[in-house]
Parts: C-alpha cells; sequence; structure tokens
C-alpha cells in the first residue's frame, strides 16, 4: 500500500555538498532492513512535526510487509524543486513497483518522503486478445470513502453475456494487477472479453486509499479483499448486458484465499475460480517462501541465517509487522473447510512451478473438496505463479520480463464458465 507524506518546500536553499543519491540509497536500505528509527533520525525537525516515529514504522512496517523483498533496485535520478534536491530511486517487487522519493535540505536532512506508484510498461495484447470483438468503459464501485474506479469489458453482439470480477492478490494492486512485466488482469480481462464474457476489475482499496487504509488499525483482510469483491460483483449484476444468474468470481493469489469468504457473502454467486490461492496460513506461507529464498541463494549471511531459523521455530513471527486486527481476522481461518461447507460450483487453478503458493496448497485443496460437488482442478507443469510459462525452477527476477497469462488458462476459465448453469 503506497505511503504517502507530505514535502514540506521551504525557502530556496543551496544543493547538498554530499551525493544525494549515495544518502537515498543508504535511506532506502534502512527502510528494506525494517531500521525506522535510524531513517527517521534524517528528518529535519518539520518531517517530525509532521508525523511520529511510531506511526511512521507502523505505516511502512504495513508495506514493507505486504511487498516481501524487492527483486530489482534501478539506479536514481535527482532534481531540484524550489532548492531542495529530490532523489527518486524505482523499486520493484514483485506485485508493484513503487518510487522511493526523499528530498533533502540544505543541512542534510530529510525534508519530505513517500513512495509513489511507479508508471506500469506499455502493454502489447497477447495473441488472444480480440479488441474487435469486444469494448470498454470505466466504472465505479460504491460511492462511500471506499468507493474504486474500474474497467468493465464488453462482448460485442447479443448478450445477455455472464461475467466474471477479478479479485487481486496482496499488496496496492491496480485494476491490471500489473506485476513485474506482466498484467495479469488485463490479460484475463481481454482474453475472457474476447470469448464472450464480460469482465469487472478495479483498482484495489489500498492503491486508492493509502492514508484512510494505513491509518486505521482495526481494517482486516476481509475489509482489504471481500467487502469490494461482494460490491463489484453487485454491480457486475445490474449491468444491461449481464445475466445477472451466471456472474462468478475470480480471485488470483489473496484474492483465491479469501474466495471462500466471498462466497460465503455472496448467495447470488455462479461460480468461484481459485487461482493459486493458498490453503494454509499466512504465515506457513511465508516461512515456504523464505525457505524457497534461501535455497536459490545458497549462501546465507549470520543474520539472515538466524532470522530463517527464528522464523522455522516460531512461524508466526512473520505477521508482527501486521495490525493485530488483521492478524486476529485470520486465526481461525480454514478456507477449505469454508469452501466445502457451501454449494458453490469451484474451478481451482495452480501453477506447478510457483513457489509463492506451491502444489502443497493445491493438494490441500483437493483432498478437502474431494467429495464435493462441481469442483474442477487444473494444475499446470510450466506455469509460475502469474500463470506464465517458464523453465526451470521460479524466481521473483522472472516476473520483471514482460509475458503474458498463458492461453490454456483463458481457454480453461472460459470452457468452464461456459458450462456452469444459470445460478437459481
Amino acid at each position: 500500500m503506497p505511503l504517502r507524506i507530505p514535502l514540506l518546500f521551504l525557502l530556496a536553499l543551496p544543493a547538498l555538498a554530499q551525493s544525494p543519491e549515495e544518502r537515498t540509497r543508504q535511506a532506502l536500505d534502512q527502510i528494506l532492513a525494517g531500521k525506522y528509527d535510524a531513517f527517521y533520525a534524517l528528518f529535519n525537525s518539520e518531517m517530525k512535526a509532521a508525523i511520529s516515529l511510531e506511526t511512521y514504522s507502523q505505516q511502512a512496517g504495513q508495506i514493507i510487509a505486504s511487498l516481501g523483498k524487492p527483486t530489482r533496485i534501478d539506479p536514481s535520478q535527482t532534481r531540484s524543486v524550489q532548492g531542495y534536491l529530490v532523489v527518486t530511486i524505482t523499486v520493484h517487487w514483485p506485485a508493484a513497483a513503487l518510487n522511493f522519493i526523499v528530498s533533502w535540505d540544505k543541512d542534510g536532512k530529510i525534508g519530505g518522503t513517500f513512495f509513489r506508484p511507479a508508471p506500469p510498461p506499455t502493454y502489447d495484447p497477447p495473441f488472444y486478445s480480440h479488441p474487435y470483438t469486444f469494448t470498454s468503459r470505466d466504472i465505479t464501485i460504491g460511492d462511500d470513502k471506499w468507493k474504486l474506479s474500474g474497467t468493465l469489458t464488453v462482448p460485442k453482439g447479443k448478450g445477455p453475456f455472464p461475467a466474471v470480477v477479478l479479485v487481486h492478490g496482496s499488496g496496492p494492486q491496480d485494476r491490471d494487477e500489473s506485476i513485474g512485466g506482466v498484467r495479469v488482469f488485463r490479460d484475463l480481462a481481454e482474453g475472457l472479453s474476447s470469448r464472450a464474457i464480460v469482465v469487472l476489475r478495479y483498482d484495489k482499496r489500498t492503491k486508492v486509499h493509502p492514508d484512510q487504509w494505513t491509518a486505521n488499525p482495526n481494517l482486516t483482510m476481509t475489509d482489504e479483499t471481500v467487502t469490494d469483491a461482494v460490491r463489484a460483483l453487485a454491480l457486475a449484476r445490474t449491468e444491461p448486458e449481464v445475466d445477472p444468474k451466471r456472474v462468478f468470481v475470480l480471485g488470483h493469489s489473496q484474492g483465491g484465499y479469501m474466495a471462500p469468504r466471498i462466497m460465503q457473502a455472496d448467495p447470488k454467486l455462479a461460480g468461484a475460480i481459485i487461482m493459486a490461492g493458498n490453503a494454509r496460513p499466512l504465515e506457513e506461507i511465508i516461512l515456504d517462501q523464505n525457505e524457497y529464498a534461501a535455497q536459490l541463494k545458497g549462501t546465507l549471511s549470520d543474520s539472515e541465517r538466524a532470522q530463517l531459523e527464528a522464523l522455522r521455530r516460531n512461524p508466526r513471527l512473520a505477521l508482527l509487522s501486521f495490525p493485530s486486527k488483521y492478524v486476529e481476522d485470520l486465526k481461525d481461518y480454514r478456507p477449505v473447510a469454508l469452501a466445502k461447507s457451501t454449494n458453490v460450483p469451484m474451478l481451482i487453478m495452480q501453477g506447478e512451478r510457483d513457489f509463492q503458493v506451491t502444489t502443497k496448497d493445491f493438494e490441500l485443496w483437493k483432498s478437502g473438496l474431494e467429495s464435493h460437488v462441481n469442483v474442477t482442478l487444473r494444475s499446470y507443469p510450466k506455469l509460475n505463479h502469474l500463470f506464465v510459462v517458464g523453465e526451470g525452477k521460479s524466481t521473483l527476477e522472472e516476473y520483471e520480463k514482460p509475458a503474458h497469462v498463458a492461453p490454456e488458462v483463458i481457454g480453461d476459465v472460459a470452457a468452464w464458465i461456459g458450462n456452469q448453469p444459470r445460478h437459481e
């Protein structure tokens, strides 16, 4: 979730004698290492008056915890603004690319700092997108303080059509679910609308309303994901081209994890598609991801080894950076058991090269729902967490390459939706 602290501009000041680029990179390293007190010590008096160390640590901690470890850090760029030297470093994570921006005053103190989403790369449509077969229009979900903007893609021709609402993974996702060089949800939207399915996708509330989100410690993953998905589903049913009895939800990653709660909250659902949704608690997923990263790296520093050992002894240490209400909301959540208690048809999909949500989770869905009617399971040997084709072990760096969701995924989702009856 982007963190915005206003830049505080004073009188025009001379440039810093020392390298602002080096200072900013050191400051970024402090943030990524969780050394918020060291970073805060660099704030000038106006910044310290604007925000306390406790508040800044909480806000920054939530951002870093939700994004994980960076996959790439770009070279810095510097410009002069009203006497301040403003340095920007683009940091790439699996779920987002953010610009880390710091303005320096004449005394080498920080006069302003914030994270801002970096512009996404230019979109090059996949071969299975046929823009002449559908139209797109902007939509708004809700009319309260949490209202969100989105896009509705609508097939041309005689409707009404089935519709699917796309629900994001973790982090401050945009409506395209832009992750590195991949736009997972735009691929799904254009691919499915090319196959006569209406698709609604929207910007996540942690991206659109970051200040409101970080200011309230009582907000949960249910607030973050389920509430807006249910509102989007209700909106989809009112669109004139949509058959209201054939509206589906598709959750990717965290969206798939929360899909059973969405199924429970919306009794009108015609079906649910779970793409790489974890079946295990969040702390187990984080531990697995750290184990995998350690295997890839091979050699660990003493501090890295100590951190990993601490996580192995107590995986719930991975949740310390999340607000207590957020953790409490997930304490007794068992997605497979909840899904089993419903009669909603499900399509569960898994990339076998996925290291973020692994085949361990897929097998739990499979075994837990084996007696459930109307459950279809699909796994794909060459696909990663983004459902992109690759070879060998998947890495975070792989996400940075421009790529598209595999065509068989589009085909399987479209075929499954086409085979589902109207919800009566």
